[in-house]
């Protein structure tokens, strides 16, 4: 097994994350680098939390890693981006070809409270661990949410066609393992929402320091996490009684012609024993 590529390490500070006295802007980029980043054993001395893991990185820059694929990238080069994601590179489970991004403007404004500007940047005091978590929170989810979503598109697409067959034709159309390809897309995706995003959920920082609530619940309506967790909710159900009314649809028509097949297998035996009994007999 290959030894995993240590991920780049900055100075040590005296402080987690230093506070601009002075307005700044930072980029922040989501990155959905797969399906699972594994960040057991990475252990380093410029820890911000181990829940999820967050860093500092490159020069003046911060890495946020969950476990569910995603990077959270704020204030970094494009070199040291890069970097970072070779290093992560052995970590990765289930690796995309095409890194996905999206690129967030977050705005120190040591003068004014936290707020999110519809459209806008991402308007905090200072980028205090807390607020740091925060919004690496909601942005990792808004990314993979944004994953579910184009997955549960592609599968209604793929559903369409049997359904349309199925109402213009009354017959179901062939293709049991297609439908049960399906089933199982439908199935991951609702265990990633579930299981491993918990889009609904609140990060842990909040059960210690409550005070930053209300800037999550600013984020997270603003990038309508709730609402689209539930409408992805509804198409899942959607997609999963659809599905297996189809596959029960083909099985039930597989059983009556499989009993169709026994009855003329009985008939043909019983032509036998009487041609044995009566032809035969009569010689």
């Amino acid at each position: 097994m290959a030894e995993r590529a240590p991920l780049p390490v900055a100075a040590p500070a005296a402080a987690p994350v230093a506070v601009p006295a002075t307005r700044a802007r930072l980029t922040a980029r989501t990155l959905l680098l797969g399906d699972r980043i594994d960040t057991a054993g990475l252990e380093r001395s410029d820890l911000v939390s181990t829940t999820p893991l967050a860093f500092r990185s490159g020069a003046a820059g911060y890495a946020v890693l969950f476990r569910y694929g995603v990077a959270v990238l704020i204030g970094l080069s494009p070199v040291e981006e890069d970097e970072l994601v070779r290093a992560l590179g052995p970590r990765l489970a289930g690796r995309y070809d095409d890194v996905e991004d999206e690129s967030t403007v977050v705005e120190i404004t040591p003068d004014q409270d936290d707020q999110v500007v519809p459209g806008g940047p991402v308007a905090i005091r200072a980028l205090t661990p807390p607020r740091l978590l925060v919004v690496a929170d909601v942005l990792a989810k808004n990314a993979a949410l944004a994953r579910d979503e184009r997955e549960v598109g592609t599968v209604l697409e793929v559903m369409e066609p049997f359904a349309a067959a199925l109402a213009r034709t009354g017959r179901t159309p062939s293709g049991r393992r297609q439908m049960l390809r399906t089933i199982g897309q439908a199935l991951q995706v609702q265990h990633r929402l579930a299981g491993r995003v918990e889009i609904e959920d609140k990060p842990d920082i909040l059960w210690d320091q409550p005070e930053f609530e209300r800037l999550w619940l600013r984020l997270a309506d603003e990038y309508e996490l709730k609402e689209r967790a539930t409408s992805l909710a509804r198409k899942l159900e959607v997609i999963d009684d659809t599905a297996r009314a189809i596959t029960d649809i083909i099985d039930t028509q597989r059983s009556v012609r499989l009993e169709a097949t026994i009855v003329l297998l009985i008939v043909v035996e019983v032509l036998v024993t009487f041609y044995e009994l009566f032809v035969r007999g009569s010689h």
